[in-house]
């Protein structure tokens, strides 16, 4: 594939790398405490009912509906206490049992009354001023969750909630994916780690960090390879240490044609280059093929360009590697509070996005959408996805990616 080459479609080579990506298959448990982040490897199955037994959903009293000895303005004997963790007694003809939100309702009840809807009498007695019907406040056994129920799909990456939700049910062993082992390399002898010193010429190198967030924020490990110079011979030894390390490789800077952008060669030479020049803006140069077997992203090394790509293009991969079953970043809707001529490749604006009076959600382009301008990413809170072609008038309705996905 020469520089000559026609820009790839976005679309076309997200496919192309979902059609390639591998699922992992390593399968490993970990306890429910640490699970959060991980991809679930089987599907989660309810083994009980939530709740298990009847229970109340408010403070009140228990009784029974069909109870002809009760009716609004009785006074009713309090035949028992049943608190939240304990099983009072089944209810007595004519009675009412005093009982707390959560509390399993006794044998013989099948409502209950709020408190407000009683008057004390006495210790032992309460008034009847209002009466539910039955079933109310009572929440029935499986109300949540019913046993044999599937409650969490494989392939999903595992929330908070997801954790809650299977203490529910008593699950202490989470079965999840392996976290991928992803390699992290930076290129460029102009680069320099903090705190330096800084030669002339030469800048901090910040794509690098950016990387390792991104990769640990997916739940995934890093092998940090480091600052590798501008040299054919360390980017081959680089990439090779990645390939026996990793189970995928992410570099950024020299895939593009100049004479000190090594890593387009030192891919083709190791592997194979299936993907180069895309039609995305920031972003043109970005390379993709395998190094010894090992998938490898080569991103372009403007920091803005690393980082919409890896968004937009790199992660999807990665995640469907992971075994995970949501892979694309979800779109919502805001209107253009900026305008933008027509291009030759898919531009991704860095947008805030604000909502007005009447509920509607703006979007406010950066000033400056240079490629190297990173401070626009810290700015804004979501990418505007602007066509090939499209023009961008204020108003217009416009596709936008949050960044914080």
């Amino acid at each position: 594939m020469t520089a000559m080459s026609p820009l790839i479609p976005v679309d076309e080579v997200i496919a192309t790398l979902l059609a390639d990506a591998v699922p992992s298959r390593d399968v490993q448990e970990v306890s429910i405490s640490i699970c959060v982040g991980h991809v679930l490897a089987e599907d989660m199955v309810a083994g009980i009912n939530v709740p298990p037994v009847a229970n109340s959903s408010m403070d009140g009293y228990a009784f029974n509906c069909e109870d002809a000895e009760i009716a609004i303005g009785s006074i009713c004997r309090i035949s028992d206490r049943i608190a939240a963790g304990t099983v009072g007694a089944p209810l007595t003809r004519g009675t009412v049992a005093r009982i707390f939100t959560g509390a399993p309702v006794p044998e013989g009840a099948n409502a209950v009354v709020m408190q407000e809807d009683t008057e004390p009498v006495d210790d032992d007695h309460i008034k009847l001023i209002k009466l539910p019907v039955q079933g109310e406040n009572v929440r029935v056994a499986g109300q949540d969750i019913e046993r044999g129920a599937l409650i969490l799909a494989r392939g999903r990456r595992i929330k908070p909630q997801d954790a809650a939700l299977m203490a529910s049910v008593g699950v202490a062993a989470v079965p999840v994916m392996r976290p991928l082992r992803v390699a992290v390399m930076s290129t460029g002898d102009e680069l320099v780690d903090p705190p330096g010193p800084l030669a002339p010429g030469q800048i901090f190198n910040s794509n690098h960090y950016a990387l390792i967030g991104l990769i640990r924020n997916l739940g995934m490990e890093v092998v940090d390879l480091g600052l590798v110079p501008d040299d054919l011979n360390s980017t081959e030894v680089a990439l090779r240490r990645g390939a026996s390390q990793a189970d995928c490789i992410v570099s950024s800077g020299g895939v593009s044609v100049g004479e000190e952008d090594h890593v387009k060669a030192a891919l083709e030479k190791l592997g194979d280059l299936a993907l180069w020049r895309i039609a995305i803006k920031p972003g043109k140069p970005l390379a993709f093929g395998q190094i010894e077997g090992i998938p490898f992203f080569g991103l372009p090394g403007n920091p803005v360009s690393t980082f919409v790509t890896f968004t937009m293009i790199a992660r999807p991969y990665l995640l469907k590697m992971q075994g995970c079953s949501d892979l694309l970043p979800r779109p919502i809707y805001a209107n253009a509070a900026f305008e933008l001529e027509p291009g030759g490749r898919r531009e991704y604006v860095r947008v805030r996005l604000e909502t007005t009076r009447d509920g509607d959600l703006n979007a406010t382009a950066y000033g400056n959408q240079g490629s190297g301008v990173m401070s626009s990413v810290v700015w804004a809170d979501a990418l505007a996805e602007v066509d090939i072609g499209q023009s961008v008038r204020y108003g217009d309705r416009l596709k936008v990616f949050l960044i914080d996905h």
